[in-house]
C-alpha cells in the first residue's frame, strides 16, 4: 500500500513524503486530480459535439423549445455528489484529525516558530523541557529576536534563526505565531501548510519520517539534488518575501540531543546574552 502510495505522489508530480500523515493528503490531492480529469474531459467532449450538432448548417433555425433531456441535470448531480463526497468524506475528517486532536505535551517535542519579515525564529526549551518567558519589551533583532527573558526558566533555552532541527519518528508540536504581519509557515515534503497570524499561538504536529541524508540520498540524480529540506513562507508578505527561507535538518535522536548539546555548551560559552546566529 505504501510502494502504491509513494507511486500516486510521483505520477502527481509532488514532493517526496516525509512524514506520517502525508499520504492521507496525497490521496485527497489524486481524488481531486481525478474529478478534474473527469470534469475537463466531459466538457471538452460536450463543447465538440456541442459546435458540430448545433452549427449553423444543422441548425439553420433557431429552437425556442430548448433541451428535452434531463441528461445535463443527472451530470450536474454527479458532479455535485463526488464534491460532497471530496469534502464530507475525505477533507473534513482528515481536517479534524491533523487539527483538533492536539497531542499530549507529554509525547511529543515541542519548538516555537516565530515569523518575522524576513526570518524564522527557532526556539527550543532547554535541558529542563520548559520554554523561558518572553517579552516583546526584550526583542533585540540582534541580540534577543524572540525577547526572551534569560532570567529563570529561559537561562538555558536555544534559540536559532532560519534552522530547524529535529528529530526523526518523533512526533512534533510547533507552537506558530508571527512578530508583524501574515506569514505561512510551509514544509512541503511534510505536508505540513499553515498561516502564522498576528496575536495568535498556533499549534502544528507532525512527525518526520525520514532523516536529511536520507532524503537527499533520495534526490541523488534529480534536479534538487543537493538540496535539503526548507521551510518557505507561502504567504506573500513584504517586498523580500522571496528570501525567506529557512533549512530544516531531521535526524536521529542520538544526533538531534547532541546538536542541542553542542548548542548548549555555546550558550554556555557565550554568555546568557548570546545567541546562535544561523542566517
Amino acid at each position: 500500500m505504501l510502494e502504491y502510495l509513494g507511486k500516486l505522489s510521483d505520477k502527481l508530480g509532488l514532493p517526496i513524503v516525509s512524514s506520517d500523515h502525508g499520504y492521507k493528503i496525497d490521496i485527497v490531492i489524486g481524488w481531486v486530480h481525478w474529478l478534474m480529469i473527469l470534469l475537463f474531459v466531459g466538457w471538452g467532449i460536450y463543447l465538440i459535439y456541442a459546435i458540430f450538432k448545433f452549427n449553423n448548417k444543422s441548425n439553420p433555425a433557431a429552437s425556442y423549445g430548448g433541451i428535452k433531456s434531463h441528461f445535463s441535470q443527472y451530470v450536474e448531480v454527479g458532479v455535485i455528489v463526488f464534491e460532497a463526497f471530496l469534502l464530507v468524506g475525505l477533507s473534513l475528517p482528515l481536517w479534524s484529525q491533523l487539527k483538533t486532536n492536539i497531542p499530549d505535551k507529554k509525547d511529543v517535542h515541542e519548538i516555537r516558530v516565530v515569523a518575522q519579515q524576513f526570518a524564522w525564529n527557532i526556539h527550543y526549551p532547554g535541558a529542563d523541557g520548559l520554554f523561558g518567558s518572553t517579552s516583546p519589551s526584550l526583542v533585540n533583532e540582534e541580540s534577543n529576536p524572540v525577547g526572551l527573558d534569560r532570567n529563570g526558566f529561559g537561562a538555558d533555552d536555544i534559540v536559532t534563526i532560519n534552522q530547524l532541527h529535529l528529530p526523526v519518528n518523533k512526533q512534533v508540536l510547533v507552537y506558530l505565531s508571527t512578530k508583524d504581519v501574515i506569514h505561512n509557515f510551509f514544509l512541503p515534503e511534510m505536508r505540513v501548510k499553515q498561516d502564522a497570524i498576528p496575536g495568535m499561538q498556533i499549534p502544528i504536529y507532525f512527525t518526520p519520517t525520514m532523516t536529511s541524508k536520507d532524503f537527499l540520498q533520495m534526490l541523488k540524480g534529480t534536479a534538487r539534488e543537493g538540496q535539503g529540506y526548507e521551510i518557505a513562507c507561502a504567504q506573500l508578505c513584504g517586498n523580500s518575501h522571496y528570501r525567506m527561507k529557512g533549512y530544516v535538518t531531521i535526524e536521529t535522536e542520538q544526533e538531534f540531543n547532541d546538536w542541542l548539546a553542542e548548542e548548549a555548551e555555546y550558550l554556555d560559552e557565550e554568555g546568557d546574552d548570546d545567541w546562535d546566529d544561523d542566517w
